[in-house]
């Protein structure tokens, strides 16, 4: 399996690590009616659950792109590197959603759709 693919099991568990940080850590999670509790959040937990629904969003598109690469390109150190690279800036992402650092949040969510679109232009270079 490649570097990428294993990138995609990354992405595809960011979503529940954040959504664990918003019920753990926050008091009287009530898992009769989550939906419900989670629209009484505050602070960093109603972050962490902002940024929860964020990666729901994000990893289609990234998925989409590391497949589409990898079919065209194969493997490559490229889109091995954007791939890291886009998940390591989802977990920046998570830490400023989560901390409050809205500029670099919102910088490290622009890095990560700038490498989904690096995977899309491997895969159109056929590299």
């Amino acid at each position: 399996m490649t570097l990428s693919f294993w990138m995609l099991l990354v992405a595809g568990l960011l979503p529940y690590a954040t959504v664990g940080f918003a019920k753990f850590s926050a008091r009287g999670y009530d898992n009769n009616h989550p939906r419900q509790w989670a629209t009484g959040l505050e602070g960093r937990q109603a972050r962490a659950h902002a940024a929860h629904q964020n990666h729901f969003e994000f990893f289609p598109f990234f998925a989409a792109a590391v497949i589409v690469a990898e079919m065209r390109a194969g493997g490559s150190a490229v889109i091995g590197g954007l791939a890291v690279l886009a998940v390591l800036s989802r977990f920046l992402y998570t830490f400023c959603y989560i901390t409050d650092r809205a500029t670099l949040r919102s910088l490290s969510w622009f890095l990560g759709i700038l490498c989904v679109l690096g995977l899309f232009g491997v895969a159109a270079a056929g590299r």
